[in-house]
């Protein structure tokens, strides 16, 4: 079972201080754990630490059973690469590249070749079969973004962070790929731990937890747009 446990105690920002204070969470395989707050709670910065592309100044973060708060700089750009999988808000294609290029970028610059029956598996959970050889420029802001996180699946990833996927998307978009990643969580197994401040994105999580100036000050198991909105308007 893949799980990220024991994520960042706490983290300094550049500007503001302390981000994260005591920051304790498990992301188990087969799940869509949402993380939910207002601008500025801390959401990016804890995604940040799990990912490894920032050092908490205390508190430890796994993947799996590795700690990978003691790794160095070389075996953390091997752990992003080779088990964990991004997606950010803006998808960042390759406009010169046609969409299975895009899938297959990480692979083809380390020179490897992907298995192509889980490159099909990827292509056809995500409902990207007969867009492969398009460009980005010929897609639809939701099918980019399923792009994006085809090419964060494809390496078969410990778990998959997603900051803020739909914040460029409008609601139909936004609701084919949050459905897209549930369907992909239950059928794969995959562990997903995503970054939100929309209660309509938040409501299809199996679990949120609420950030609210740099704590989990709580947690919604059955999740409702309603329910996480009356949460966040009390912070």
């Amino acid at each position: 079972m893949s799980v990220v446990a024991g994520a960042a105690a706490s983290a300094r920002g550049l500007v503001w201080g302390r981000v994260l204070r005591g920051v304790d969470l498990e992301v188990p395989a087969g799940q869509l754990t949402v993380v939910v707050g207002v601008a500025g709670a801390g959401k990016t910065t804890l995604l940040d630490c799990v990912g490894g592309l920032r050092r908490p100044d205390r508190g430890n973060v796994h993947i799996g059973a590795d700690r990978i708060t003691g790794f160095g700089d070389a075996a953390l750009t091997r752990v992003r690469r080779d088990r964990i999988g991004f997606v950010f808000a803006t998808c960042s294609l390759l406009p010169s590249l046609s969409v299975g290029q895009n899938i297959r970028i990480a692979q083809d610059l380390g020179g490897s070749q992907p298995d192509q029956c889980w490159f099909d598996t990827v292509v056809d959970l995500l409902g990207l079969a007969a867009l492969l050889k398009e460009k980005p420029d010929r897609l639809t802001a939701g099918q980019r973004q399923r792009v994006a996180c085809a090419r964060a699946f494809l390496n078969k990833p410990d778990v998959v962070l997603a900051d803020e996927p739909a914040a460029e998307l409008d609601r139909r978009e936004s609701a084919a790929l949050l459905g897209f990643l549930r369907m992909w969580v239950r059928k794969i197994g995959q562990a997903v731990l995503l970054a939100t401040s929309d209660p309509f994105v938040a409501a299809h999580a199996d679990r949120v937890l609420v950030l609210a100036d740099g704590r989990i000050t709580g947690e919604i198991t059955r999740p409702t747009a309603d329910s996480v909105r009356a949460v966040l308007e009390r912070r």
